[in-house]
């Protein structure tokens, strides 16, 4: 389980963006939208929501590029690699969704939350 203190650390595939997020983590998920299927390649987009205040950029920030996927959903990458790294929604700006991929080391604590269950793909396991 992860501690309520400290930080979560990460980077993109190439190295080029690293970041810390501030715990505790409000929840963990795998989300089975189609687009987190989409934009991941996977049949899940899995996340750690953590306080956005908590999120520094340590290196890189101007290699991570921004696309809305909807009206209020934020997905931010990075433009050299691709690796998907944050999830946001525009109604809830104190919170932001980290991807658990990207995490080092990995993620420890537990993920609780299945978002979007009705277009899981069927070549998933099942529980």
């Amino acid at each position: 389980m992860m501690a309520d203190t400290g930080d979560l650390h990460g980077s993109c595939l190439c190295g080029g963006i690293r970041y810390r997020a501030a715990l505790p983590v409000f929840h963990a998920s795998h989300c089975y939208c189609t687009m987190c299927q989409k934009q991941h390649g996977a049949g899940a987009g899995s996340y750690a929501n953590v306080a956005s205040a908590g999120l520094v950029i340590e290196q890189g920030a101007e290699l991570i590029t921004e696309y809305a996927s909807s009206d209020d959903g934020r997905r931010d990458f990075c433009r050299v690699c691709g690796s998907t790294l944050f999830w946001r929604s525009t109604q809830s700006p104190d919170r932001i969704a980290v991807t658990l991929g990207t995490l080092e080391p990995e993620y420890t604590g537990p993920v609780k939350r299945e978002l979007f269950v009705e277009t899981k793909p069927a070549w998933l396991p099942r529980a």
